[in-house]
């Protein structure tokens, strides 16, 4: 695992032990890099996910909720643009989660995320999530360990609950190396289009970089399960990270199977003046 020559598993099975330094984030299993085949293959799984999607609001039973977490500079808004932007906005939205604030504060860990998890027909991609309470808070001992730890049970009972209300769940770590978020820092320094997305912090959490590789290998190898799959995504290479995540939401959306419902009235009778 983790060479170019071999298969490189993106689905983490339940109990699995998870080593980040054994997943290789240049990992691609496409023998053209960036060619019209792949290119090709990924507009054809957008065009699929978007047909699918209009099943899913029509039936309106099942819903989908879609979790992005990485480093730094690791791709989630990237992600966010090149794989779900051609989804309708009328049953597709993003909710992104920063530090809890005002009254998200104020209550348990849970509270802000279940109140924007996605209701019946909707696709909603979570930019950061519910991890961030075993990751930040870990990191930087926000909470003491035996919190940090307790939270485990409590996320996967809550997204089992999520998965039997009707919400399947699909989460995704995309990995990409501390020298490619450098890299991508750089770009950000040198270009004057993405001085906004400079931070302080961001510069500063680089430091804790081994601290949050163990807290995310915790958070995945303990809160993958049948219902909430993680899957770790080789991000270096943005091309393979888009085709990548679009083809697991596609196959899981094709899984899920949503139908047109019977329509409402007879259409043959209808008559039109």
């Amino acid at each position: 695992m983790g060479k170019k020559d071999s298969k490189q598993p993106l689905r983490i099975d339940p109990g699995a032990k998870v080593r980040l330094k054994g997943f290789d984030p240049d990992y691609h299993d496409n023998p053209y890099p960036e060619d019209y085949k792949l290119a090709a293959r990924l507009a054809k799984d957008l065009k699929r996910m978007a047909v699918l999607q209009e099943r899913l609001y029509a039936e309106h039973r099942q819903s989908l909720l879609i979790v992005l977490q990485a480093m730094d500079a690791g791709g989630k808004d990237g992600t966010i643009k090149h794989v779900m932007s051609g989804l309708n906005p009328q049953s597709c939205r993003v909710a992104s989660f920063k530090k809890p604030a005002g009254l998200e504060a104020e209550r348990d860990f849970l509270w802000r995320i279940h109140r924007v998890t996605p209701a019946q027909g909707e696709i909603v991609i979570f930019n950061r999530s519910h991890y961030e309470d075993v990751l930040v808070a870990r990191v930087h001992k926000l909470v003491s360990k035996q919190v940090w730890k307790q939270r485990f049970a409590h996320i996967n009972n809550f997204e089992r609950h999520l998965g039997d209300s009707g919400t399947h769940i699909l989460k995704f770590f995309l990995h990409i190396s501390k020298e490619e978020q450098r890299e991508r820092f750089q770009q950000r320094i040198e270009d004057p289009d993405k001085h906004w997305k400079l931070s302080q912090a961001d510069f500063a959490e680089r430091g804790f970089w081994d601290d949050y590789q163990e807290a995310f290998e915790d958070a995945i190898a303990r809160c993958s399960t049948p219902w909430a799959p993680w899957h770790i995504i080789p991000a270096n290479r943005k091309w393979f990270r888009n085709w990548a995540v679009a083809r697991t939401v596609v196959e899981k959306l094709e899984a899920m199977d949503p139908q047109f419902p019977p329509p409402s009235i007879d259409v043959s009778q209808i008559v039109l003046q």
